[in-house]
């Protein structure tokens, strides 16, 4: 599977927590880093872009030789970057299965998308996806529309089905209440919902790349859209109730917890998955 997105020095989002969920999920992770970050669980602190050409050559290289069951895009923060993008994959990833995880803001905050590139986003990388991610405040910034109840994501999936996905995934877990609603819109009318209670923890650092992550390592393995997603929901699930509560702010997830190390400390490990 091939990952285009920003790195997190933190280790919580971004490629480092990509890497660990495909690997967790027993799929194999090719990169292609769009971006260095300067992050903790306290926010993003600097941000140092790569060049769009080199952004490129690394996907190229990577499908000429290796090649990839899925693609998973997080951080693209700006249209040169995202023109980058959809020029390899419309020439080296046609038939791919891509996963959009539309990012705009850190968990702290920062902003990790122009504004500018907002329309890019839309018009050029769209098109090209099998799904894309958007959380609620994503979801209104990416139809203009308020989105609060499941009325509102149904009609907000809709819109954003007509700029030429194959589905969309509208994700709940900014919305208020005990219980978490996301709803998955696949072109030709199917709807899937899926639901859970809300798990109470700061850790929730990287939750969006890990699901994204996750699906597109389940789409790459065989499994139906919605038979992805279900897996991916209870892969991250269980990484936020086991987080392993490190910083001072929204810590990252236990994204190993699918394996488990016995025998006295020998380093043998066994997939629980």
């Amino acid at each position: 599977m091939l990952i285009i997105a920003g790195s997190d020095s933190g280790g919580g989002a971004g490629i480092q927590a990509d890497i660990k969920t495909v690997t967790a999920l027993g799929g194999y992770a090719a990169t292609a880093v769009t971006a260095l970050t300067a992050q903790n669980t306290l926010g993003v602190h600097g941000v140092h872009s790569v060049p769009p050409d080199f952004i490129r050559q690394q996907i190229d290289v990577v499908l000429a030789d290796i090649g990839a069951d899925a693609i998973k895009t997080g951080m693209l923060h700006s249209a040169a970057v995202i023109d980058a993008v959809c020029q390899s994959l419309s020439a080296r990833g046609a038939g791919i299965p891509l996963v959009v995880d539309p990012v705009m803001v850190a968990k702290g905050g920062a902003s990790l998308l122009d504004t500018s590139a907002i329309d890019t986003m839309k018009s050029r990388l769209f098109p090209l996806a099998r799904l894309i991610t958007p959380n609620l405040p994503e979801t209104e910034a990416l139809t203009g529309n308020v989105v609060r109840s499941v009325d509102d994501m149904r009609r907000a999936a809709e819109a954003l089905l007509a700029l030429g996905c194959g589905a969309v995934l509208v994700k709940g877990g900014h919305g208020e209440g005990a219980e978490i609603t996301d709803l998955l819109a696949e072109a030709g009318g199917k709807v899937t919902l899926f639901r859970g209670r809300r798990i109470d923890t700061r850790h929730t650092h990287g939750t969006g790349c890990t699901l994204a992550s996750a699906i597109a390592t389940g789409l790459a393995q065989g499994l139906t859209l919605a038979d992805a997603v279900a897996r991916a929901r209870k892969y991250v699930r269980k990484a936020l109730r086991t987080a392993p509560g490190l910083g001072q702010g929204h810590g990252p997830l236990n994204h190993g917890h699918t394996v488990r190390s016995f025998g006295g400390g020998s380093g043998k490990t066994r997939s629980t998955t």
